[in-house]
């Protein structure tokens, strides 16, 4: 008997069997569509990268007539994000929707890096407002921004000095003042690791300030002239007329801070006038690829300035004013 023969039906149902536990993926036709559009774009590069964080930033954004949608690509989803591909000031631009946080402030301009043929990142939002010198409504553009959430919590009796730049010391908040330990003890604010492609192979260098890209800043000088939002609509207006600064500092962490004492805190000790959940993330990233960034944000609210916060109100004006800013200023890009 041919024993070939006789192992046929056997091998059938084995190959038969292994079509329902091994499935084909659906997805190699839409991989290979986004990677020629993706071609196509390059090809049409380079971009100047635009990243946001939540959608009332993005509305703001999308509402401005000087964003020109690219008439055959004006989109293109990836991971679950729509990257925008379209003009500003006759400027070719890819933006993003982030969402809220460092992972995916990191997550998504890491991949606008490695997608898109982009020029540079120009981050924007609202945040947070720590400097009493600063109002809602303003925009700052910092000039260096730092991870105020990398801590090490201590123990009461743990002797301070070590590695961390700066403590808070938890005791110092009780009331009243003094009377007593308390068990939270303090905490230490640690310095990031940054790898680049400018330093020395998987040799991490410690930083507390992330830098942003001094031609852009130099460029963005000339926006402190400008005019800015005053109102929400005719009956919810600020006081005054909202200003934008240069060259301050920045923090940011995984906190929503609405505390007045920290705010002091970060003020007094680190000198920020600025807290946001994603921006320190987006610069670390430029800074690891080797790319030019600028931070653009709009002041929404005084941490902890009592009663209802301020971001429900004003959140809509300050992410307007910043949508200002971020058009002027890539009107102020040279060509290229």
């Amino acid at each position: 008997m041919d024993h070939t023969l006789s192992l046929l039906p056997f091998l059938f149902i084995i190959i038969i069997s292994s079509s329902h536990v091994l499935p084909v993926s659906p997805t190699p036709s839409h991989k290979l569509k986004s990677a020629t559009t993706i071609r196509k774009l390059n090809r049409g590069g380079p971009y100047i990268g635009l990243v946001t964080v939540i959608a009332t930033e993005e509305n703001a954004f999308l509402r401005s007539v000087d964003f020109r949608p690219d008439p055959t690509h004006p989109f293109l989803d990836l991971s679950g994000r729509r990257f925008r591909i379209g003009k500003i000031h006759g400027k070719k631009v890819v933006y993003v929707r982030c969402g809220r946080g460092m992972v995916n402030g990191a997550a998504a301009t890491q991949q606008m890096i490695d997608v898109f043929n982009v020029k540079g990142i120009v981050h924007f939002g609202i945040a947070g407002n720590m400097n009493n010198s600063m109002s809602i409504g303003d925009v700052s553009i910092p000039k260096q921004i730092t991870n105020a959430g990398l801590w090490d919590w201590l123990n009461p009796d743990k002797a301070k000095g070590g590695e961390d730049i700066a403590y808070l010391d938890v005791g110092n908040y009780n009331v009243p003042k003094g009377d007593g330990d308390n068990e939270l003890g303090s905490i230490g604010y640690n310095y990031e690791q940054l790898y680049s492609v400018t330093g020395h192979i998987n040799t991490p260098q410690n930083v507390f300030w992330i830098n942003t890209t001094q031609e852009w800043l130099h460029l963005a000088a000339d926006l402190e002239k400008m005019e800015l939002s005053q109102c929400v609509n005719a009956s919810l207006c600020l006081p005054k007329k909202p200003k934008l600064v240069v060259g301050l500092k920045a923090a940011t962490a995984y906190i929503f801070v609405d505390n007045a004492a920290y705010r002091n805190f970060l003020y007094d000790t680190f000198g920020v006038s600025s807290s946001d959940m994603e921006s320190s993330a987006v610069a670390m990233t430029c800074a690891s690829n080797g790319y030019p960034i600028i931070v653009i944000r709009g002041l929404s609210d005084l941490a902890g300035e009592g009663g209802d916060n301020t971001v429900h109100k004003f959140g809509s004006l300050a992410a307007t004013n910043t949508a200002k800013a971020v058009l002027e200023f890539i009107k102020k890009l040279p060509p290229y």
